[in-house]
């Protein structure tokens, strides 16, 4: 099942024109706020009808300006998951999810509750009413309840954002699990490059109502020109396997072929996992360092070199397969004569990476 947008819209002086496709696995709508994220998700919904264009679910028109087809909300088979949970505060969880059962099709079976509340890890809150449940409890309730209506499409409107830093970790493993273990075409919305980097299967890239780039995570990521949020969020997401657990706290990964030193991530050895690499974190030198402090000494190839206006420059680093970015200052790349094709060590201090930009990739059949 996939999902494919076609839209313009002007909302006072912004200007929508986005076209993207949405396969299975979960799609992230990628942006700084204002870049037209909301509007799309609003519209695929059915809460927004645009000036033009078109959206449609596995073929079938759910709205076409060309022909005058707009199909009303409720007949979208849409699971919308929100910042904050909406749910009705006089129904138990059990209730508040079997509210989202009442709307799925009598005709096309459903996800069974059980296997729901199981993955979700919701039983023991069955009972319980919204008050007495914390943030993370809430969100994971209003999962299940999109789920439980048998969508066609699930949205899900930046729903970390009301959270809390120990409510997000407790939150982000259920999206990864219903990113593999759903077929629903998941649209998400976000501007947090580490939860983009942990959960996207697809990234499609905004900028003042234009998408500016769209393709795999990796790919996406690790682009120098694709920087939506500002060359200060920029960074690479690396694909690796746990290889082993150390005594002293580190866990060692292998990344492409070479070894990477992070604090304890708690996967099993041969586990794959996406690891989160901020460009700022990445020192670069033309010959190997001795006797440093940091872990992680990656021989690298400049890819390519993207200078700003300012004093900074992304750099794009490869080894074998797998991208990387490092953000030093124009000063530093005229010292060390950067151009593409020159071999250069990435530095990478073992604590810079935070225990929450290490996530499970998706499963291979994604």
């Amino acid at each position: 099942m996939s999902l494919s947008v076609t839209l313009q819209h002007q909302l006072g002086a912004f200007t929508l024109d986005a076209s993207f496709e949405a396969p299975e696995g979960l799609t992230v709508l990628f942006g700084r706020s204002g870049a037209g994220k909301s509007t799309i998700v609003n519209a695929v919904a059915g809460l927004l009808r645009p000036d033009a264009g078109q959206i449609t679910c596995d073929g079938a028109p759910l709205y076409d300006s060309a022909t005058g087809r707009h199909v009303p909300p409720h007949q979208r088979r849409v699971g919308y998951i929100f910042q904050d949970a909406r749910l009705f505060p006089h129904l138990t969880v059990r209730q508040n999810l079997l509210y989202g059962r009442w709307f799925a099709p009598k005709s096309t079976p459903g996800p069974e509750f059980n296997r729901i509340v199981d993955m979700l890890g919701i039983g023991p809150l069955l009972g319980r009413r919204p008050d007495g449940l914390s943030g993370g409890e809430k969100q994971r309730t209003a999962i299940g309840r999109a789920l439980l209506a048998n969508p066609r499409i699930i949205l899900a409107d930046e729903p970390l954002a009301a959270l809390d830093e120990p409510r997000k970790a407790e939150i982000l493993p259920y999206f990864e699990r219903l990113r593999d273990e759903v077929s629903t075409p998941i649209l998400y919305v976000s501007h947090a490059a580490s939860e983009v980097a942990r959960l996207a299967t697809t990234v499609v890239a905004l900028d003042a109502g234009r998408v500016i780039r769209q393709g795999a995570a990796s790919d996406v990521l690790s682009d120098p020109a694709v920087t939506p949020l500002g060359v200060r969020a920029a960074g690479a997401m690396l694909e690796a396997r746990v290889q082993a657990h150390h005594d002293d706290g580190l866990s060692q990964l292998d990344a492409g072929g070479a070894s990477l030193l992070l604090p304890r991530v708690d996967q099993a050895p041969g586990t794959r996992v996406r690891v989160w690499i901020e460009a700022q974190d990445v020192m670069l030198a033309t010959e190997r360092p001795q006797g440093i402090s940091a872990l992680n000494v990656l021989e690298t190839t400049v890819r390519a070199l993207r200078f700003g206006a300012g004093p900074g420059v992304l750099v794009q680093l490869c080894f074998g397969d797998t991208l990387l970015l490092s953000r030093i200052t124009r000063r530093s790349a005229d010292a060390l004569s950067l151009q593409p094709g020159l071999r250069v060590f990435a530095v990478i201090k073992a604590v810079s990476v935070a225990r929450d930009a290490v996530g499970d990739q998706p499963r291979p059949e994604l």
